[in-house]
């Protein structure tokens, strides 16, 4: 079927059909998901298990290890990662590309259940969760009050906010931040305890005997039968008091008392605090939106905004709820700089258009293809199952240079017929039947550059396939229209004209002439100066994954000395933040908003490790976010590098020395203070794969003394290395602790065992929460909680008081911790990482001022440098470094795919290897020119400007066909290959420039990132405009010569062997007759 002859045989019909799809494109923009990024699928899963009280040591022998050794089982697994702190162990399974991870998921649920088998009894179980670009906040749920207490607004925020944000459609909620679970605390008192003879274990053991769960039976009596509950369970938290725990002794007489009322210390309150939550500095309570996998960002956003008022009517007057940190700004800044973009772009593709045609007419048919075709690909990217991300919207930006090239192509041959023929109609279907062909082969050409991305694996393929749709839908929606609509539109708004030819035709003929003369020396110096280009700047180029985006926001990970209290860690926290506002403000900014968090989450919310990771009580992590128009944070990070460390040792050591630490003491500990720098805006967060750190170098081994012994010879090089800031180890690996070491002899003598010491201190150090679960019901509102009995930590604050622990409550002979054993102060790892099972050691660093590429390579010559690795230790560079590596691996095999599928398909339409070979002459002048003006405006290469790169192979190539198309047909008619190749440039020119100039005008504003967002585009622009200029000037200029040279004693046969085929060598006067 011929499309034009049915386009112009059928007006009214191919209207319609555009009409309909513009009806079609506001559907699909209506059902379409906006996202930040497209579903990335990494083949990753996490295992959260919480074990509350148990020490790192514990948590990794006992827990970790065993669901290691069983996930090794599991079908397509690559490596298993953990990090294990008290009470908390965080597993990571990555999977090989392509593993089907539902079956994953479900292989993993069964080994944790056959791995439970094995760990301690009470041993709760995990939370199992994917991870993909979904799994990030979009936002947060903010709760604060001026008079109610952080366990008040948790409570609230739990049994109330959650549930009614959980109903959110989209929407993923876990527990909230910032305050312990509500809890009834029987708080003993060491004093009583040891005057009364007992031991906490006693007080805990009466306590579940006092206390406790029975089933509520019947009676049946004539008619009824009624429940006969009774109050084993009691009914108020002031009733455990009338427990008793020794005879004559009651359980409210063995408390600790209030020191203004003199009540005993029983109360509705909540676990012993692990950290806090900060909102501007002061404690609050927040809850991280997060979305499903299927799930729409800006939906998901708008629905919590609108159920806001519903939440805070729930709440108590004196709580406040609000939607803090929204991301979803990146999406409708990125649609809104697509729009304006566009808008610019059709505005400069149609004075290219007129500069050259001079006919206004033709400008409305070739700015009209442009939205028609961004129409109809946001149809096929519907139906395909994409959703609005970032990737498309660059597919779509990316697409408006390049649609200009059909229509514009067709538009200026139709012109050329009107010179030539009396009927504006037989000019439209003359010319488009000569361009038919060449433009299905130039868009087969730029689609063949995307082919890569189908074979891709990883993050590189969830990443560039969405965009390879964008624009290949794109591309062929522009093709369909210019064979359909653009001739309709030619045929009912050209005119019959005289367009004189242009008048440098002459000039350029004979510069063509001279060219081709010079044809031995100018293609090699063309190829040569091409690669001495490449050469030169190409390892001049930085490189890294994504273009770095100021998004006015920044995460800082503060590390007080190792062992630091949650409180004293709060204060710094807290003088850290003052400093920062001053010095935003200093700089004539401001801060919006900051959210912070201090010490570890609690093992009642496990899944909250997942979403934020922290090694103990000495670190914190905040996030701020500037105010519009304040100091770019990259400044801000250097600035604070270099003056918050300070600061912040100088006001630690006098705070402490004025709390009667001693002076050299407090300022040797101040010392030990770090910081870190980690991704806070969704893009970064996502592009770091889950990486806080850019560099992570892992020391492997079974000896941690060992290997931290070899990474300290790497961190002596490391500190080296130009542009590595923040080296520090990311465990804490001399954690302070208190040992009680039991004399297992002078044990026995007493009657008692281990087990009474342990149960015994545990009140004194932890809590019953977890060895002996006690519950009581709120009869208000129907919600159980659990009871437990501790001793205040303000009572225990010395290794002597560990030593005074009641052990066994024997009436006057007494036994005391000191009495079995010796308490002793000591040091610990306070975290075990893990990289399939065997022990690591982590470096991490940021970078600043340089390139992760360039650090990346510093970094390998800095660990070689470091000397032999010793036996049984490996050393491994991790963070982004391993998805930068297979990315870049990845796109550089696209490139190479995309050169030698465009060259295959010019050979096999041109059934002429040459041919092919000359047409891809101007990929060398793409790569020139896309590392010259990287190189001239400061970027780097990245994801975005090597695709912009790859997708400028393809133009280039597009045009390149239509000269080496004229030029051998000319040549075939019997002209030499010089006067071929000049007759093709000459005859193309106008074509070839129009095309170049469009495109480049179209990528403009992409290239200037003029639209919000723009910086995460730019580079993209950049490479293709250089990329172009250089092309078209080559194809002007070089590609006669190379035609010349290349074809000058080429056979005009035709490589045909059908002997019925009028051109082949094997047809004859017989094959003829038959």
């Amino acid at each position: 079927m011929n499309p034009i002859a049915t386009a112009l045989r059928r007006p009214v019909t191919v209207l319609a059909f555009v009409l309909g799809t513009v009806f079609a494109g506001v559907l699909a923009y209506t059902r379409m998901k906006v996202d930040i990024f497209p579903a990335l699928n990494l083949p990753v899963i996490y295992v959260a298990q919480p074990y509350g009280g148990m020490d790192p040591q514990q948590m990794e022998g006992l827990i970790a290890n065993y669901y290691e050794y069983h996930f090794l089982y599991i079908g397509g697994i690559h490596h298993v990662e953990s990090k294990n702190v008290q009470g908390m162990s965080l597993m990571k399974l990555f999977f090989h590309p392509g593993t089907d991870m539902a079956q994953a998921m479900g292989e993993t649920v069964g080994y944790v259940n056959r791995s439970r088998a094995f760990m301690p009894p009470g041993t709760v179980n995990p939370f199992i969760m994917r991870f993909d670009t979904g799994s990030v906040p979009v936002g947060y749920l903010v709760m604060s009050s001026e008079s109610k207490t952080i366990g008040q607004i948790q409570d609230q925020a739990l049994f109330k906010v959650r549930p009614m944000f959980a109903a959110i459609e989209g929407v993923s909620a876990p527990p909230p931040f910032g305050g312990s679970q509500r809890t009834v605390v029987v708080r003993a008192d060491p004093d009583r305890l040891r005057a009364y003879g007992l031991s906490a274990d006693d007080v805990v053991k009466k306590l579940t005997e006092g206390n406790t769960i029975a089933p509520s039976g019947q009676i049946r009596d004539a008619t009824r039968m009624p429940l006969v509950p009774t109050n084993a369970m009691v009914v108020q938290p002031a009733d455990l008091g009338t427990i008793e725990v020794k005879p004559g002794v009651l359980l409210r007489d063995v408390v600790k008392r209030d020191p203004v009322t003199a009540r005993p210390l029983i109360d509705d309150a909540s676990d012993i605090p692990t950290g806090y939550a900060l909102v501007n500095g002061k404690r609050a309570v927040y809850i991280l939106v997060t979305k499903r996998a299927n799930a729409s960002t800006l939906d998901v956003v708008a629905n919590v905004r609108a159920n806001l008022p519903k939440m805070q009517a729930e709440l108590p007057d004196d709580i406040k709820v609000s939607f803090e940190f929204d991301q979803s700004p990146y999406v409708t800044n990125s649609m809104k700089g697509v729009a304006v973009e566009g808008l610019i772009a059709a505005a400069l593709v149609g004075l290219m258009v007129l500069l050259f045609l001079r006919d206004w007419r033709s400008v409305i048919v070739v700015v009209l293809n442009i939205p028609f075709a961004l129409v109809a690909a946001l149809v096929a990217l519907w139906l395909t199952g994409q959703t609005i991300n970032l990737m498309t919207l660059g597919g779509l930006a990316l697409a408006v240079g390049i649609l200009v090239d059909e229509a514009t192509v067709e538009v200026e041959n139709i012109h050329r017929q009107l010179e030539q023929t009396y009927s504006v109609a037989l000019a439209v279907r003359r010319g488009n039947q000569e361009t038919a062909v060449p433009r299905l082969l130039a868009m087969l050409c730029v689609l063949a550059v995307f082919i890569p991305s189908f074979v891709m694996e990883g993050a590189a393929r969830g990443l560039f396939l969405p965009l390879s749709l964008a624009v290949g839908f794109a591309m062929v929606a522009s093709y369909v229209l210019s064979s359909t609509f653009v001739p309709v539109l030619c045929v009912l708004l050209l005119k019959k004209r005289h367009h004189p030819a242009p008048t440098e035709a002459g000039s350029y003929s004979r510069f063509l002439a001279a060219i081709t003369a010079s044809r031995w020396l100018l293609v090699p110096a063309y190829l040569g100066l091409m690669a001495v280009v490449v050469l030169v700047l190409g390892p001049r180029l930085g490189t890294e994954i994504f273009p770095q985006v100021d998004a006015g926001q920044f995460q800082l990970r503060l590390r007080a000395p190792t062992g630091t209290r949650i409180e004293q860690t709060e204060a710094i926290t807290q003088e850290a933040l003052r400093f920062v506002g001053d010095e935003v403000r200093a700089s004539g900014g401001d801060v919006a908003i900051s959210l912070g968090y201090v010490g570890v989450v609690p093992s009642s919310y496990p899944i909250n490790a997942v979403y934020l990771w922290m090694g103990g009580p000495h670190e914190s992590a905040i996030r701020v976010s500037l105010k519009p128009g304040s100091v770019r944070v990259d400044e801000l990070k250097a600035r604070l590098r270099e003056k918050l460390p300070a600061h912040l040792e100088a006001w630690t050591a006098a705070k402490w020395a004025t709390e009667g630490v001693p002076a050299d003491v407090a300022k040797k500990r101040a010392a030990e203070i770090r910081l870190s720098f980690e991704p806070a805006d969704i893009v970064n967060e996502v592009m770091s794969f889950g990486s806080p750190t850019p560099i992570e170098v892992q020391i492997a081994g079974a000896n941690v003394a060992a290997s931290r012994a070899y990474a300290e010879k790497i961190r002596a090089e490391l500190e080296k290395v130009a542009g590595l800031k923040d080296l520090q180890y990311s465990q804490p690996l001399d954690y302070p602790t208190v040992e009680v070491v039991v004399d297992r002899e002078r044990l026995a003598a007493t009657g008692g065992t281990a087990a009474d010491v342990a149960r015994a201190v545990t009140p004194f150090t932890s809590s019953s929460r977890f060895t002996v679960p006690n519950y009581w019901r709120d009869p208000a509102s129907g919600i159980g909680y659990q009871v437990q009995v501790e001793v205040p930590y303000t009572l225990i604050t010395s290794p002597q008081d560990l030593e005074l622990i009641p052990v066994l409550g024997t009436g006057s002979d007494r036994v005391l911790v000191r009495d079995v054993g010796a308490v002793k102060e000591g040091a610990m790892p306070g975290e075990y990482d893990r990289y399939n099972m065997k022990r690591v050691v982590t470096l991490t660093a940021n970078v600043q001022g340089r390139d992760l590429g360039g650090v990346a390579a510093d970094v390998a010559g800095a660990i070689s440098a470091a000397g032999e690795v010793p036996k049984g230790i490996a050393v491994d560079v991790r963070g982004q470094v391993t998805p930068f590596n297979e990315l870049f691996r990845g796109l550089t095999f696209g490139l190479a795919v995309a050169v030698a599928v465009i060259a295959l398909l010019l050979t096999a339409y041109f059934q002429s290897l040459r041919l092919a070979l000359v047409a891809v002459a101007s990929v060398p002048a793409v790569l020139a020119g896309a590392a010259l003006a990287l190189f001239a405006t400061g970027s780097t290469l990245n994801l975005q400007s090597f695709l912009g790169a790859i997708m400028a192979v393809g133009v280039a190539t597009a045009n390149a066909i239509l000269f080496v198309t004229f030029a051998e047909r000319s040549r075939l008619a019997g002209r030499t290959a010089r006067d071929a190749a000049t007759d093709g440039a000459r005859t193309r020119a106008r074509a070839v420039l129009m095309t170049s100039c469009a495109m480049i005008a179209g990528m403009l504003p992409l290239a200037l990132g003029l639209g919000d967002g723009g910086d995460q585009t730019a580079p993209l622009g950049r490479a293709v405009i250089g990329g172009l200029l250089a092309s078209t000037c080559a194809t002007l200029l070089v590609l006669p010569a190379v035609f010349a040279l290349v074809m000058g004693r080429a056979s005009t046969a035709s490589p045909s062997l059908d002997p019925f085929d009028p051109a082949s060598r094997h047809y004859t006067p017989e094959t003829r007759d038959a």
